[in-house]
């Protein structure tokens, strides 16, 4: 008995699991065609219709015209140079006068001889040298400090005689002495004047004073 309960049991557990097998089948079934129909339906709503109109075929253009042959001008020559030749220069002949005769110059008349030369003198003074200057004349300060000494003088003497100017050819060391000679001098010399070619003109005279004090 036991034996034959478990046979019983056995076919009863393989039948359940073949519902059970099919009860899953059936469902994965259903649920697949539903889910399916589902998409179906999303997918239908979803998708709009648009009307693509074919696109015309563009317009064939026009070939562009063909560039204008440019007629290259025909090349002219230059026309050929003419040279003018001109005529030889015309000789004309000029007839020379015959030679002049040579002018004998003339000798010019000789000149006429100078006139005789006149008289020529030199500056002569008139009256004795020695009173142009003397002891009245002394510089005081030179006599005070016993200076002497030797003073030589040149003068000019204008046409009239008078002394135009002294200068001191030789000092005596002491500048007062030689101021005193050409002052003096200047004062009382007088002269005849020189004389060239019979006329007065200026000319000079030279001489010394000699400065001493009297014993």
């Amino acid at each position: 008995m036991a034996y034959a309960d478990q046979d019983g049991m056995s076919t009863n557990r393989l039948v359940s699991v073949v519902i059970v097998l099919l009860l899953h089948a059936f469902l994965g079934y259903a649920l697949v065609t539903g889910l399916a129909y589902d998409a179906v339906i999303a997918i239908k709503e979803k998708m709009t219709v648009v009307d693509v109109k074919e696109e015309e075929p563009p317009e064939e253009e026009e070939p562009p015209p063909e560039p204008e042959k440019q007629i290259e001008p025909p090349v002219v020559s230059p026309p050929p140079l003419v040279q003018t030749v001109s005529p030889p220069p015309t000789i004309r002949t000029v007839d020379t006068p015959p030679p002049a005769a040579p002018v004998v110059p003339t000798a010019a008349p000789p000149a006429p001889p100078p006139p005789p030369a006149g008289p020529t003198a030199e500056a002569k003074p008139r009256g004795n040298p020695g009173n142009w200057a003397n002891t009245n004349d002394y510089p005081s300060r030179a006599l005070q400090q016993e200076r002497e000494g030797t003073t030589g003088f040149r003068v000019t003497i204008g046409t009239d005689g008078r002394v135009i100017d002294c200068v001191v050819t030789q000092s005596s060391g002491h500048d007062d002495l030689d101021a005193a000679t050409c002052t003096n001098v200047k004062r009382r010399a007088r002269f005849t004047p020189a004389v060239r070619n019979g006329e007065p003109v200026q000319g000079s005279y030279s001489n010394r004073v000699r400065w001493q004090i009297p014993k």
